[in-house]
C-alpha cells in the first residue's frame, strides 16, 4: 500500500483543532522517532527510510519498526510504507545496529491525531509541533493501491480545504531535514 499523505505548515492551529474536533475525538502522543541509515548512506540517497518510532499515548505506549520505500509521486511524497509492531523497543534498536545501521538522527513529535471517515477513504490527520521547529504542522494521509494514488491525494487536498488548508501551505520539507538545519 501506498500512504497518500499530504504535508502543511497550519497558520490558525485553533480553527483547524476546531475543524477537526468536529469530525472525530483527537488523541494526543508523543512520538519519539529514530531514523537510521547504513554508514554509506545507502537509504537517504534511494529516498529510503527506516525508523524506529515509539510513540506515548495517555493509555499505552507501542513501538513500531517502518520502511518507507522511494516517492512514487513526487509533488506529494507519498510512498509506500510497511510498518509493524514492535514488542521489545531495545531489541530491535540492536538487531537494526546489528546488522550495520546507525541511527542518523532521533527527535520527538507532539502529535494530536484524528482517525475518521471522509469521500470514502479511511483517514488520519495529525496536528504535530517538534520543540526544534516553529509552527504548526498537519498531515493527513489515507492508504491507497499504486494505481489509486492520484484520486486518494485528490481526496485529502479536499478535506485540507475544508480543514481551511489552502494549497499554498503545502509543504514536501522532511522533518528529519528541519530538525538538521536547526541543529546547525
Amino acid at each position: 500500500m501506498i500512504e497518500a499523505e499530504l504535508k502543511a505548515r497550519v497558520h490558525a492551529p485553533e480553527s483547524v483543532l476546531k475543524r477537526l474536533d468536529e469530525r472525530a475525538t483527537g488523541r494526543a502522543e508523543v512520538y519519539q522517532d529514530t531514523y537510521y541509515d547504513d554508514p554509506a548512506g545507502r537509504l537517504e540517497s534511494g529516498d529510503e527510510e527506516l525508523r524506529v518510532r515509539t510513540v506515548h499515548g495517555t493509555d499505552e505506549t507501542r513501538t513500531l519498526l517502518t520502511y518507507k520505500g522511494a516517492k512514487v509521486d513526487e509533488a506529494s511524497g507519498s510512498k509506500p510504507e510497511h510498518e509493524t509492531s514492535v514488542g521489545d523497543p531495545e531489541a530491535v534498536h540492536a538487531v537494526l545496529r546489528g546488522l550495520g545501521y546507525v541511527p542518523v538522527i532521533a527527535f520527538e513529535k507532539r502529535c494530536r491525531n484524528y482517525d475518521f471517515e471522509a469521500n470514502g477513504r479511511k483517514m488520519l490527520a495529525t496536528l504535530v509541533r517538534l520543540p526544534e521547529i516553529d509552527g504548526t504542522f498537519i498531515e493527513l494521509e489515507t492508504l491507497a493501491e499504486e494505481d489509486d494514488v492520484d484520486a486518494a491525494l485528490e481526496d485529502v487536498r479536499t478535506v485540507l480545504g475544508e480543514l481551511g488548508i489552502e494549497e499554498d501551505d503545502l509543504t514536501t520539507e522532511l522533518y528529519t531535514d528541519a530538525v538538521k538545519a536547526s541543529r546547525g
